[in-house]
């Protein structure tokens, strides 16, 4: 689904209500198209297989790896909620590494405590519904076209959080545990995303359920990627590693916020000719 809407309103219309959490501030996420949708999906075999390269790969462990990756993500959400306006840097850094920390909290559940990916699916999934229901009663919408305050973006990324948790149980649980396997389960994956682009395009489905709905579906797509791309061929992947595959998708990545972050000065510098 690509709806554009404008991320940059006009500045006139910021003000201060009542208190930093209530702060009217610029719409703090990017415009929804075809370029954002590659770059999530991207982020998400990124969130995968960083993962792995970090837990494995340097040996960290999965407990050392996910203290790790939580502070450097908590550090960056302190950048994000103090700009006043959409950075495409640091909001692509922070989705980047929300998919780690979201894939590390699975990882850990599953690997470390035993829980079975039945039980985190069904935990992550409850979670998400509590964040989406604490958010609609406070704000009474759930679309990011207006992230303009401080709560709401709190509420943006909380939820952002458990879908990437879900889609990595989710991703496993079918892949894995119901031995689908990798590609049959990407495949599945993406067929859900098309049916859900579809019913936006054909059926002029709900924009905001529409966009949440394969926002949730592109984690196991991409969780499921990641393994098949990493996973050795005798486990049904390619074998490509997590080395190879973390370097290609990163450098991708990196293009694209560099074209976002041009595209943002030249609407900042267009919104103050006017």
């Amino acid at each position: 689904m690509s709806h554009s809407h404008t991320t940059t309103p006009d500045r006139s219309t910021t003000h201060v209500d009542h208190g930093a959490w209530t702060r009217t501030l610029l719409n703090k996420v990017p415009q929804v198209t075809v370029l954002f949708w590659v770059v999530k999906i991207l982020s998400t075999t990124v969130g995968e297989t960083a993962a792995d390269f970090l837990n494995s790969n340097v040996g960290l462990g999965l407990s050392a790896t996910t203290a790790l990756m939580a502070v450097l993500l908590a550090a960056v959400l302190v950048v994000q909620f103090s700009a006043r306006k959409y950075v495409p840097v640091v909001y692509w850094l922070a989705v980047v590494l929300i998919s780690v920390v979201g894939t590390l909290f699975s990882d850990n559940l599953v690997d470390n405590y035993g829980v079975s990916l039945w039980t985190t699916s069904a935990i992550f999934g409850a979670g998400l519904i509590a964040s989406f229901v604490a958010w609609y009663r406070s704000e009474k919408t759930l679309s990011i076209h207006t992230i303009v305050t401080r709560r709401r973006e709190a509420f943006y990324w909380l939820t952002i959080l458990f879908t990437f948790a879900l889609g990595t149980s989710a991703g496993d649980l079918v892949a894995e545990k119901l031995a689908v396997g990798y590609l049959p389960s990407a495949l599945i994956f993406g067929g859900v995303i098309a049916a859900i682009t579809a019913a936006f395009y054909g059926l002029k489905a709900n924009a905001v359920i529409a966009f949440w709905a394969a926002y949730i579906v592109t984690r196991p797509f991409g969780a499921s990627m990641g393994d098949f791309l990493t996973a050795p061929t005798k486990d049904g992947g390619l074998g490509i590693g997590t080395n190879g595959t973390s370097a290609i998708f990163l450098a991708i990545i990196v293009g694209c916020v560099a074209w976002f972050t041009v595209k943002a000065k030249r609407d900042d510098r267009e919104l103050e000719s006017v």
